[in-house]
């Protein structure tokens, strides 16, 4: 499926099997298949084993007769005699950052079959077989790569590069330029070939066969060596050039002209503990250092290690170029100090945008930048290796927002650090929608059968996409959840599926119609459970008022203020089957996109609904409010305004009067977002040693918020999202709910009556010192149980 351009990531692994690459790039596109390695052991490296056919053995990777490809990141091993990559007869290929070993068969990696211009490079060969460039290549390039016991053979294979390499091949040739392959540069490499521990070399048993590098007569024309640096400790030849062996370094300059710059010393080689990709560094005082010539052709961009040349200034520059290009595969790094700027919100973007930053400042001199990040989003599945520097994400929810990040300059060849996780907290943007229906067990809506939901029966009703938005991208849900023709006294629980259950959200009677808000925080499931909590049948109606995501608006919360009273002097109750425009545009500014009102039906004649819908629009088929004759009832409505105005619908034969509290909008310059946090209970007058508030009296509560660093340094509520319920009260009353502070407004949030449970959903600011207060207007007592659903806090600034 994969086309020119595309990128193939394949996750940590072991995968027993052969791959054949088919598909081909373009020049400009190629394609990539990139392993995704990262900070671990072996079992994060993308291992591709090989399967034994019934006449022999493939390839654990075959390319044949393609084109414009890049193999990156593989770890390539297995059994039988066939080769871990074979390149056969392509052209334009690239083996990037490979380990490849097979110690049955002639070559780990084969180039075969008149490919052209195929790179090797930033690859380990282990113990074993090494690299093989087979007669009628053209143009192969192995650069920056390091041969562990193994080595290169170029044969029949013109114009083959061999630049900035490290080998160590305990007494085995290691880089043999055999057949007719002119035209060969072999600069700025490492050969190391005698035997014994790295830095106490010795020599070999058969000098003969410890020759670093070895080229045929019919290759000698236009071949080049020089800059390469060789340890002489194995007592064999440094050259076989032609037919004659050089052991003197000075001879062989005077008799080829070659290897001017070359030097035989000890390099200085260290090998490291990293397994599965193993690498030798070279130490600070090694000959290699700031010597090569970094005007060669086929230098590798970076070293094997992914890490930029750097100019090391104790030593003095004597190579060519920039003068500062080590020899061997791995460039000596000077001290660094990295510096961590921890996840934060990005202002001017989405509310769920974060932005992170990692620097590095080195002592030395580079010609690019150093290290690289590992770096694990909480809401992705698989890491992203970058190199340093700041990176943007935006998450797919509110809530806890964290990265998982190590930092390596060795390309995560070896590391001892644990990740650093960094925390904070992201909030939602509101878009209100038109009343819609989306479950009505009556009527089937919803995908659930015209029956009513039975005792402890649960329902789960999927909503996405919302206007095109995927349910993983949404935050939370507004519904309006309504209990009709109930058997019996009980409740619904409302809660994302996966998510705690322990709150109620809408309470009812035997018969009774109830309405209730209720804000659901959305999971990974994206589906919101409905529960029946009754010992009898139930049917149930949801409408979407609207939704939180990283699109939409702004919040502003206001001390609830009476907007709208008909019992007052000079009003009038609704009429039967009428309705009236709510003008707010003098209490809400221009350009807000929605309202939160806390509605109340009072004084009903019989009984009906009120629809709050947007002004200019038609009235839906929804409701937000059910009432009966002589009921008080309230809920709270997000409704989208028009111009600052809503419209209100009295659907009934009946009058009945209206109050209106306003309890802030959306949008109009309005920037408090949304944090799901629940739905979770956070007061019960009925546990411990509560006891019910008594006449006339009040509570304060702290709102609780999400404080992933531990250290009360997450943002801080502005609002309280929360489910109210009264229940047991001695007397009829009202429930309000308002900010901390010296005034007390009047507004009501829940009214009830005697023995009574009821409900409603609210916004509240949070007041002084982060509080929220509870007043019993009543002379008698009453229970109290807030389920709070999440909170508001400040927009990143």
């Amino acid at each position: 499926m994969v086309r020119p351009g595309q990128t193939v990531l394949v996750r940590p692994g072991d995968y027993r099997e052969s791959v054949v690459i088919s598909r081909s790039g373009t020049e400009g596109a190629p394609i990539t298949f990139r392993a995704l390695n990262g900070p671990g052991s072996s079992a994060t490296v993308v291992k591709v084993g090989k399967r034994r056919g019934a006449i022999g053995s493939e390839s654990t990777f075959t390319l044949r007769g393609v084109h414009d490809v890049v193999l990156d990141g593989f770890l390539a091993s297995g059994e039988g005699t066939a080769e871990a990559v074979l390149v056969d007869g392509s052209s334009r290929i690239t083996l990037d950052r490979l380990v490849a070993s097979e110690y049955d068969a002639p070559a780990a990696v084969r180039i075969t079959g008149a490919s052209q211009d195929v790179t090797v490079s930033r690859s380990a060969f282990r113990s074993g077989s090494g690299l093989s460039v087979d007669p009628g290549v053209r143009g192969a390039l192995v650069t920056a790569s390091t041969f562990t016991q193994s080595g290169i053979t170029v044969r029949d294979a013109p114009g083959t590069k061999i630049v900035g390499n490290t080998l160590e091949t305990d007494c085995t040739l290691a880089v043999n330029v055999t057949g007719a392959s002119p035209g060969v540069s072999i600069r700025n490499n490492i050969l190391e070939t005698a035997t014994g521990a790295l830095g106490d070399a010795e020599a070999c048993g058969v000098p003969s066969e410890a020759t670093a590098i070895a080229v045929s007569a019919e290759s000698v024309p236009q071949t080049v060596a020089d800059y390469n640096l060789i340890e002489p400790a194995s007592g064999g030849p440094l050259y076989r050039w032609g037919a004659t062996e050089y052991t003197n370094l000075p001879e062989f300059v005077a008799a080829t002209g070659h290897g001017a710059h070359d030097i035989a010393a000890n390099p200085g080689l260290r090998s490291t503990d990293a397994t599965d990709r193993p690498y030798y560094e070279i130490a600070p005082n090694s000959p290699a250092v700031d010597s090569a010539d970094a005007t060669a052709e086929g230098v590798s961009r970076t070293d094997l290690l992914d890490n930029p040349h750097a100019d090391d200034p104790a030593k003095a520059n004597t190579g060519t170029g920039s003068g500062y290009h080590d020899r061997g595969a791995v460039e000596a790094q000077g001290p660094v100090t990295v510096k961590e700027l921890p996840i934060r919100r990005k202002a001017g973007g989405t509310p769920l945008d974060v932005t992170v930053e990692l620097s590095v400042a080195t002592a030395w001199t580079t010609d690019g930048p150093l290290g690289k990040v590992s770096r694990n989003w909480l809401d992705e599945e698989h890491r992203r290796v970058l190199p340093l520097g700041s990176e943007d994400h935006r998450f797919r929810r509110a809530g806890r927002a964290c990265e998982a990040h190590q930092v390596s300059f060795n390309d995560f060849r070896k590391f001892r650090e644990s990740p650093v996780t960094t925390c904070i907290v992201l909030g939602a943007a509101y878009t209100p929608v038109s009343p819609r229906r989306v479950l009505d067990t009556r009527a089937g809506i919803g995908g659930y059968p015209t029956v009513p939901i039975a005792p402890n029966q649960t329902v789960e009703l999927s909503l996405s996409p919302l206007n095109g938005v995927p349910e993983r991208d949404v935050s939370a849900v507004v519904l309006n959840v309504t209990a009709t023709q109930p058997a019996a006294a009980g409740f619904l629980q409302v809660y994302p599926a996966g998510g705690p259950a322990a709150v109620s959200s809408v309470n009812f009677v035997a018969g009774e119609t109830v309405p209730n808000l209720v804000t659901v925080p959305v999971l990974d499931a994206g589906r919101v459970v409905i529960v029946n909590k009754s010992s009898g049948t139930v049917h149930v109606v949801a409408d979407l008022e609207g939704y939180y995501s990283a699109g939409g608006s702004g919040f502003r919360s206001v001390a609830p203020v009476r907007v709208l009273d008909t019992r007052g002097a000079g009003n009038s109750a609704f009429a039967p089957n009428t309705g009236r425009t709510l003008d707010l545009s003098g209490r809400v500014p221009s350009g807000a996109t929605a309202v939160v009102l806390n509605v109340t039906a009072t004084e009903p004649t019989t009984s009906g609904v009120l629809t709050v819908h947007p002004f200019g629009t038609a009235v839906p088929v929804a409701s937000n409010l059910n009432f009966v004759a002589g009921q008080t009832i309230p809920n709270l409505v997000m409704v989208p305004v028009v111009n600052g105005k809503v419209a209100i619908q009295n659907v009934s034969s009946g009058r009945t009067h209206v109050v209106a509290d306003l309890a802030g909008w959306f949008g109009g310059g309005a920037t408090d977002v949304f944090v799901p946090f629940g739905p979770t209970r956070i007061y019960d007058t009925r546990t411990g040693e509560g006891a019910p508030l008594g006449p006339y009296g009040w509570g304060a509560l702290a709102v609780p918020f999400l404080d992933p660093r531990g250290d009360k340094s997450a943002p801080q509520p502005t609002a309280l999202v929360a489910n109210l319920t009264v229940t047991a009260p001695t007397n009829a009353g009202v429930l309000t709910i308002h900010p901390n502070g010296p005034d007390r407004p009047t507004a009501s949030n829940v009214n009830y009556v005697v023995g009574e449970t009821a409900t409603n959903h609210a916004i509240v600011g949070v007041g002084e010192y982060g509080l929220v207060v509870l007043f019993n207007n009543t002379s008698g007592h009453t229970h109290v149980i807030i389920d709070q659903a999440g909170y508001f806090i400040a927009a990143a600034s």
